[in-house]
């Protein structure tokens, strides 16, 4: 059984400016899966960089409130949304409460740098 305690995993600034914890991961636990889970945090009055994965991605926001910008479409988006990111589509999210925006991020085939386009804005 592996339990993983969101508070063990190491806090980082992913490419995109988010701050992620790596839940599970294929690449860093003896695990069969194919897809990554993060926890997430947009700080308030932050906006994550524009950025693209090869691979699918799904957000499911926890607390806060937002605005997910994919390709051409933007949603407001709030805790008990579910977002769907099709594979090479440029999006980032952006704050616009007064709380931190925090969701968790799964990607599916598993999250690797060289999936990922960073955008400079």
């Amino acid at each position: 059984m592996l339990v993983n305690k969101l508070q063990d995993c190491a806090e980082f600034t992913a490419g995109d400016g988010t701050l992620l914890r790596e839940l599970l991961h294929p690449d860093k636990q003896a695990i069969a899966l194919r897809y990554s889970l993060a926890h997430a945090i947009v700080p308030v009055g932050q906006t994550s960089q524009p950025h693209a994965l090869t691979t699918s991605e799904v957000y499911y926001i926890l607390s806060g409130s937002g605005e997910i910008h994919i390709d051409r479409e933007t949603q407001v988006v709030e805790p008990g949304d579910a977002v769907y990111i099709p594979p090479n589509a440029k999006q980032f999210i952006r704050n616009l409460g007064a709380e931190p925006l925090v969701f968790i991020c799964i990607v599916d085939p598993a999250w690797r740098k060289e999936d990922e386009t960073v955008y400079a804005e």
